[in-house]
């Protein structure tokens, strides 16, 4: 028997299948052939994998842009959305997307991301010559995607200082808070802290604020009220999609610079996309035109120096052709040192919190709290030891100890403390403005490979005074009224915890925080890093005051390798703002009052 469909039963099978149709479609258009996890990977029809640029290497008529961006992070994202409102833009992104990534897209998980070691990571670890496990991000996004998500303004002096232009500055917050920022809801472990930092004497209150004043406050958040992280990808939905191209997994592994002239002309990159395969990107030739460098502090001076910009010495031990002789490049890194004390607490498990209450002393410490993780000593918190994200706080294993085999004799130990002991929050202590200083030099002339890091914790006695000081501040947090009376951790109790604490080797509050040699030592023992490293093209060493690399031209560095200091109490709110403040400085420049931003 045959089925005969009429006209209204064709229409209505063709309203059911056309949403197949096109996801289908869109699936397939999205995956250029690779097999992902997710149609939701591109959000954006712009973003696509790089083996789907369409010109390989060999390509005689390479297509050209106005602007190209080498790395998609806290600072290229703004930096592409707004240049496109005007220009043709390519972000090239080593890594993936954050979009349909758990362990990037919500806070419970990510602890998780930043223990993943595994090579299509979000996050790629590395070990300072230091000793200190650290990571940098390998995601669309950047540090956002992996953070823990505090957002607070830099200072009105340290805006001054380095010359921007307050106003854009303000706009710019502006610019980004409307789109990815928060205000976080307190939970009882920050309101204790919150109240105990005004009890140790860090005040005044200055309530809910993005600003940086001195005293106590609660700052931004890009985690929204359920949970989910908004990262420096979502600001591409500003964007003229147009004129805008975002390929990810493709990993730049020179700039290309035309020699002939006077200067080194920068021309375009190489790059390879998750195939391996070699591809060339071009800049257009329109006056204006640049390759832009936001591959973060490490990645940029990585990059300039397999570019052949750097101490011509290093660079011929490796031999790579220089282009430029610069002995700053890669030099005068810092890192925010950091020490936390882990506080038991009795009563239901806490809820997890990342940072939102900070205090603000003029000692030239940063008081911060955290919560949430380790509710159970046989959680996968745990068990990634050191090299998680928090539980990794409660380790006195010194920096150079911290092997793969000191790491499963500390898990073992750990299972000595009762669980009680795992169920409370951190208060961190970190050092404002180190002037402890290292750098980083290249191993190979693999771009996947970290370089070598050294930051010189503590080498700078005023940085490991300080360190003293924020540790005896924790102190009288932890003894304050509010405190003690939300904590219920009698004296006898306490005492019996730091006992065991000695023999698991476990960091809670060091026992006698009046002897400054003790303390000191407990500094250098427990240090750990709050990702905040910085420096390695500084403005007038390796770039001038509008971010262009000096000696060639063509070329700039926008991201936080430029800062001498990490501004404000975490930086991603500047380094975001920076992206869209230099995207509209550019464009006023090109074309006046005419830039559509």
């Amino acid at each position: 028997m045959a089925m005969v469909v009429g006209g209204g039963d064709c229409a209505a099978l063709y309203f059911y299948l056309l949403p197949l149709f096109v996801w289908i479609t869109t699936l397939l258009t999205f995956c250029q052939g690779r097999q992902y996890d997710h149609p939701a990977q591109y959000r954006y029809s712009f973003i696509k994998p790089a083996s789907s640029f369409s010109l390989p290497l060999s390509s005689a008529m390479p297509a050209t842009y106005d602007y190209i961006i080498v790395g998609g992070g806290t600072a290229g994202c703004p930096l592409a959305a707004t240049l496109s409102r005007n220009y043709t833009v390519l972000v090239l992104e080593r890594g993936g997307t954050p979009f349909a990534n758990a362990n990037v897209s919500f806070m419970k998980n990510f602890h998780i991301s930043l223990a993943d070691i595994s090579p299509k990571s979000a996050s790629q670890m590395f070990i300072s010559t230091d000793g200190v496990f650290n990571s940098r991000a390998r995601v669309l996004g950047g540090g956002t995607s992996i953070n823990a998500g505090f957002y607070s303004r830099a200072s009105q002096s340290y805006i001054k200082r380095v010359g921007w232009d307050a106003k854009l500055v303000n706009e710019s917050y502006i610019w980004i808070e409307k789109q990815i920022v928060h205000r976080p809801v307190l939970n009882r472990w920050q309101r204790a802290v919150r109240d105990g930092m005004l009890e140790a004497g860090i005040s005044p209150f200055n309530g809910f604020t993005y600003d940086h004043l001195y005293g106590t406050k609660v700052g931004g958040t890009i985690f929204d009220r359920f949970g989910r992280r908004h990262t420096a990808a979502d600001l591409l939905s500003s964007a003229n999609p147009y004129n805008l191209h975002v390929f990810v997994h493709a990993t730049v592994h020179k700039i290309e610079f035309d020699t002939t002239g006077k200067k080194p002309n920068a021309v375009g990159v190489i790059f390879k996309d998750e195939n391996g395969k070699k591809h060339r990107a071009i800049l257009s030739k329109r006056c204006g035109s640049e390759i832009i460098v936001s591959s973060s502090a490490i990645g940029s001076p990585q990059l300039l120096l397999l570019s052949g910009i750097g101490p011509k010495e290093e660079l011929e031990k490796l031999n790579i052709s220089v282009v430029l002789d610069n002995e700053f490049v890669g030099k005068g890194m810092s890192d925010n040192p950091m020490n936390s004390i882990f506080v038991p607490i009795n009563g239901r498990p806490l809820k997890q919190s990342l940072i939102q209450t900070v205090g603000v002393t003029k000692l030239g410490v940063y008081i911060e709290a955290s919560s949430g993780f380790g509710q159970s000593k046989d959680s996968i918190h745990c068990n990634h030891g050191i090299a998680s994200a928090e539980i990794g706080q409660l380790s006195t294993i010194p920096p150079k100890q911290r092997t793969h085999e000191a790491i499963q004799r500390y898990k073992r130990r750990k299972r000595n403390l009762p669980h009680e002991a795992f169920n409370g929050g951190f208060i961190l202590e970190k050092i404002a403005k180190p002037l402890s200083k290292g750098q980083i030099s290249l191993l190979n002339t693999n771009i996947n490979d970290n370089p070598s890091i050294t930051f010189n914790y503590f080498s700078h006695p005023a940085d490991l005074s300080r360190c003293v000081e924020g540790i005896r501040i924790v102190e009288k947090i932890l003894k304050s009224k509010h405190f003690t009376n939300y904590t219920k951790l009698d004296d006898e109790t306490m005492e019996k915890l730091l006992n065991m604490s000695v023999e698991a080797n476990v960091n809670l509050i060091p026992k006698h925080t009046n002897d400054s040699k003790s303390l000191e030592q407990f500094c250098k023992d427990t240090v750990i890093t709050i990702w905040h490293y910085h420096g390695g093209c500084h403005v007038g060493k390796v770039v001038s005051p509008d971010y262009k690399v000096l000696g060639v031209e063509r070329l700039r560095v926008i991201d936080g390798s430029t800062f001498d200091y990490s501004p404000g109490t975490n930086p991603q709110a500047t380094v975001l703002m920076l992206g869209r403040y230099m995207g509209v400085k550019i464009l006023r420049g090109r074309l006046g009052k005419e830039a559509g931003v």
